[in-house]
């Protein structure tokens, strides 16, 4: 998510489940003999692991103090002091720890395998949403994937690559950028659409990619709502609240999108033969966790680790932000746009667990 408010041994590991996989805050039950070859994933900072790095662009974090909890405090480009959800989620399907960046230099043929992100931090739904900060768009991100296919194809042929794609979960974390930043704090769409049309068009632009993911061979398409980007530290000093409560009209305006996109999926569903489409609710979830931090082990919820914590992201939150925090354990919140891999922990098994079983 962006600045403006905070934007070949074993060629082909298959994985088969056949029992529950642990995680610290839940256990994950998947269906007996399920094959996982790959989770690949699409969208923004919320699960771009460093992709924009490499991209000409000030939306980045592969700086201190971001990084500070990741394998000894290693700034990766992870809009996060630790790990991201994409992690997580290979972690919880037992593929892998760590998800890569599929512009990552480093990358080995045998990461391609097991999957990859193409998210990057600060891109939208909206196509207006990643060129007001020159990241990837979701028509970009297809196209790194044909390139992926065909890097795939090269290594362990054409069959095998259909199989990681078809039966590969695709998980798709996008939305905020066009809600927090595009709408309400630029004036670019705001004077010509109200929240009713701008989220038709967020709607109209999700339809196009999925059916343009569905068309490169994805079959297992996990997507991920809006979160309650009103309660955001950023969204709660924009909306001039003394009291710093969320912002009702960011948090509306994320209802609204998520309600529409729920009944997208619903209908391509049935529009798609082979398709399963499935939404992951985030919203309630994160309203969960900022209403009873208490139960959920956090101390601060309206403010960010980084800094002040009210408005500091990105290329705003350097090792130079004064009053950082030092246990962002205590925090939901990062910086003033992402949660802290603690929150991501907690957040994750209450979002993803009870729904991925719709994918299979």
């Amino acid at each position: 998510m962006n600045f403006l408010t905070q934007k070949l041994p074993a060629l082909f590991p298959v994985i088969v489940v056949t029992s529950i996989i642990c995680h610290s805050a839940a256990a994950l039950t998947l269906p007996r003999n399920v094959t996982i070859p790959a989770l690949i994933v699409w969208g923004d900072s919320i699960v771009d692991p460093g992709n924009n790095n490499v991209v000409n662009t000030i939306a980045k974090c592969n700086f201190d103090p971001y990084g500070m909890d990741f394998n000894g405090g290693v700034p990766t480009g992870r809009f996060s002091d630790g790990r991201v959800p994409s992690d997580l989620i290979a972690e919880e399907l037992g593929i892998k720890k760590l998800l890569p960046a599929y512009l990552d230099p480093n990358l080995q043929t045998e990461d391609l395998l097991t999957g990859v992100s193409f998210a990057s931090g600060g891109s939208g739904y909206d196509p207006l949403t990643p060129k007001i900060v020159n990241v990837l768009s979701l028509s970009d991100q297809i196209e790194l994937f044909r390139e992926y296919k065909r890097k795939i194809d090269a290594a362990v042929g054409v069959e095998r690559r259909e199989i990681i794609v078809s039966k590969g979960i695709h998980l798709v974390v996008i939305g905020s950028n066009d809600i927090a930043n595009t709408y309400l704090s630029t004036p670019f769409r705001n004077p010509h659409y109200d929240i009713l049309a701008y989220t038709n068009l967020m709607t109209s632009s999700a339809s196009k990619f999925f059916q343009a993911l569905y068309g490169e061979g994805a079959r297992r398409i996990g997507v991920v709502g809006v979160p309650a980007i009103g309660c955001v530290p950023s969204q709660r000093t924009l909306s001039g609240d003394i009291k710093r409560g969320c912002s009702a009209k960011a948090n509306n305006a994320a209802s609204l999108f998520n309600s529409k996109l729920s009944s997208l999926l619903g209908s391509l569903n049935k529009k798609l033969p082979e398709a399963k489409f499935v939404y992951f609710d985030i919203y309630n979830p994160l309203v969960s966790i900022v209403q009873n931090p208490s139960k959920f082990g956090f101390e601060v919820v309206d403010k960010g680790c980084c800094g002040t914590g009210n408005m500091e992201v990105s290329i705003l939150c350097t090792r130079f932000s004064l009053g950082t925090c030092s246990d962002p354990s205590k925090y939901i919140f990062w910086d003033s746009f992402h949660p802290t891999e603690k929150a991501y922990k907690t957040l994750v098994p209450m979002a993803f667990d009870k729904e991925v079983n719709k994918l299979f």
